[in-house]
């Protein structure tokens, strides 16, 4: 029982709702907050001459394409005002534009599936083997300009899917300018193929017209609660951290000055913008630099550490670069700190 008021108290919403399954809240795409970014994805897809190509999405735990299905996953908070806001407190919510960005993305797996391009020589030419094992860390080339860059963290990298995904995802996107931006890049060359066959079969019925759906939300049985101490931050132990003087170094603020504010509550306050450009720049996991950030605001909370108000910039830099070092450590090492 404490650990479910805990639960509660964290994330200040009513228990009813942490308490009730998923599958039990009647949650539907339809007349949703996030059906009118559905409809401007179905806008721009017809603006850019894809006429035929709709696909179907649904609610379901993440975002995501399913393998060889021309459908788009949804993740279920966004259907439902309260959800959102619990999800904006436990982890970070997507604004407007990321949840078009991922639209994008996502729809560019739709594209592949919808028209198998994927098995297509022309495909592979140009962004690589389909069945090359897919792998969650992954460990890109910083800047390379053979890929674009949409997500953060050199996502287009990770898998020639993710190559076509995030090409498709650019050329999509409205005055993103893509001729001129990647005008000398290899990248350039992608770019051009996604818009040559988006010409060529903008007025052709796909050859997969529906999918499957892996999970949706009437098959997600766990509560509300447990979904997410499911999805929670692991914490990390305070020795695989710097030392505490690389904090106070940080932080080196008196209690005593008027502008003074408590540095944990000052990196909870930035905390979303921090790990953006952590993840922008690394190209490391998001969960991974999520449970970077939640260990040292933690710490930085029992040393009781303080920020000064009128200097956050610097606070800001200090802290992201900080971050960012051990992050590349982590990416190249395994570990944070080295012996």
């Amino acid at each position: 029982m404490q650990n479910k008021d805990k639960e509660q108290d964290k994330f200040e919403v009513s228990p009813e709702l942490l308490g009730r399954p998923i599958c039990e809240l009647g949650l539907k795409l339809e007349g949703s907050p996030v059906e009118r970014f559905v409809e401007q994805l179905y806008s721009e897809l017809v603006s850019k001459g894809l006429e035929k190509l709709r696909p179907a999405c649904y609610l379901t735990d993440e975002w995501g394409c399913p393998t060889g299905e021309p459908i788009i996953g949804i993740p279920f908070y966004l259907a439902n005002a309260e959800l959102a806001q619990l999800e904006k407190q436990a982890h970070e919510l997507e604004d407007a534009r990321e949840i078009m960005m991922y639209l994008r993305h996502e729809a560019g797996h739709a594209f592949t599936y919808a028209y198998k391009l994927h098995t297509k020589p022309d495909w592979k030419a140009r962004f690589g083997s389909f069945r090359r094992p897919y792998r969650d860390n992954y460990r890109p080339a910083p800047f390379s300009r053979d890929y674009v860059r949409h997500l953060p963290g050199w996502y287009a990298q990770k898998h020639p899917e993710e190559d076509f995904a995030e090409t498709f995802a650019v050329w999509l996107t409205p005055r993103s300018n893509w001729r001129k931006r990647y005008r000398g890049w290899p990248a350039m060359e992608k770019l051009r193929y996604v818009d040559r066959v988006a010409r060529k079969l903008g007025k052709t019925e796909p050859l997969r017209r529906r999918g499957v759906t892996d999970i949706t939300v009437d098959d997600m049985e766990m509560t509300v609660a447990e979904f997410y101490h499911r999805n929670g931050s692991e914490q990390i132990a305070a020795n695989e951290l710097a030392e505490d003087t690389d904090l106070r170094d940080l932080f080196p603020v008196s209690k005593r000055r008027k502008t003074a504010v408590a540095a944990g509550e000052f990196l909870h306050e930035h905390r979303k913008g921090l790990i953006d450009k952590v993840a922008e720049w690394t190209g490391a996991q998001r969960p991974l630099i999520k449970t970077l950030f939640d260990s040292i605001e933690r710490r930085a909370g029992e040393l009781d550490l303080r920020a000064d108000a009128k200097n956050s910039a610097e606070h800001l830099a200090g802290v992201t670069a900080y971050a960012t070092a051990l992050v590349m450590t982590y990416v190249a090492k395994g570990k944070f700190i080295q012996p």
